[in-house]
């Protein structure tokens, strides 16, 4: 079923199928996300719960047992529910059930809420820890946005601009798209922008660490633009479908990584995946402006 929210200056939609976002429209009618299509990609907006990305032969092990978890884990495949509902707010929530439990062995209540404010949407990210045990998982966005956003524009006529400058890592990644450690600094120009050409992901995704916390599409003669700002998370992923001239570009905020090459991670040792306490809520908020 898709909801929608709104203000007197954007209207959201989203389905409940992975609370994923369907669109962000201006009151001009200028549609900012990407509408999915299956030549390039099919999806809009998807949400990462429990695990970034992929799993080393899409498995992992945890306290001495082996699960099985497709890329992105499971929330971006479920039904959620709404649990709340106002005209410019939505949250969206997962109960731990069998099929869950399958994958990921916890007792958890995911939510995730989208709220409105002027040109700001708010995306807040929850996960209730219900058992005893500590938890382990990886958590982010995956929204495409449309390049151009105008008539007239071209894909080249953008680039993607850090809010202050700054020295990022690219993340190794092997040709099937696992971490190596074999990371090297990316210089950008000024040490803020990264001009987008269809050519900067023929080799995948770049996945930066070290990086700013805000970053903007936007075209050098101005016109319309999206901010996205993530403070809490340590990773940022750019991408489009390698090798073709795909009219988007993702920007993914990510709290982790994926798995090692040829790791069969461990989920209770893994770096970077956040550990949450029998019992504790982790909340995670990141925005997407519209300029």
């Amino acid at each position: 079923m898709i909801y929608r929210i709104a203000n007197k200056d954007l209207t959201v939609e989203i389905s409940s199928k992975g609370a994923e976002l369907q669109s962000i429209k201006e009151i001009d009618g200028t549609e900012y996300l990407w509408q999915g299509n299956p030549v390039y990609w099919s999806d809009r907006a998807l949400n990462i719960f429990p695990y970034v990305a992929r799993l080393t032969q899409g498995k992992y092990q945890l306290n001495g047992q082996e699960y099985q978890m497709n890329i992105h884990g499971f929330v971006c495949t479920a039904e959620l529910a709404v649990e709340e509902k106002t005209e410019d707010r939505i949250v969206f929530a997962l109960h731990a059930d069998e099929d869950t439990r399958v994958q990921y062995p916890y007792e958890f209540v995911y939510r995730i809420c989208y709220a409105l404010e002027g040109k700001k949407l708010s995306i807040t990210f929850s996960v209730e820890n219900k058992d005893d045990k500590t938890m382990y998982f990886g958590i982010g966005g995956h929204p495409g946005f449309n390049v151009p956003l105008e008539a007239g524009a071209k894909f080249e006529d953008y680039y993607l601009e850090f809010s202050r400058g700054c020295k990022p890592v690219r993340i190794g990644f092997s040709e099937d798209c696992f971490v190596t450690g074999q990371n090297t600094p990316y210089q950008l120009e000024a040490d803020r922008r990264l001009a987008l050409h269809h050519g900067l992901f023929d080799d995948d995704a770049i996945v930066f660490q070290d990086m700013d916390k805000e970053i903007t599409l936007k075209k050098a003669d101005g016109g319309k633009s999206v901010t996205v700002t993530y403070p809490d998370m340590k990773y940022l992923g750019i991408w489009h479908m390698p090798k073709t001239d795909a009219p988007y570009v993702c920007i993914e905020p990510w709290s982790s990584l994926p798995s090692r090459k040829n790791v069969v991670e461990d989920l209770a040792v893994q770096p970077d995946l956040i550990h949450l306490e029998g019992h504790k809520t982790y909340e995670n908020e990141w925005k997407i402006s519209i300029l």
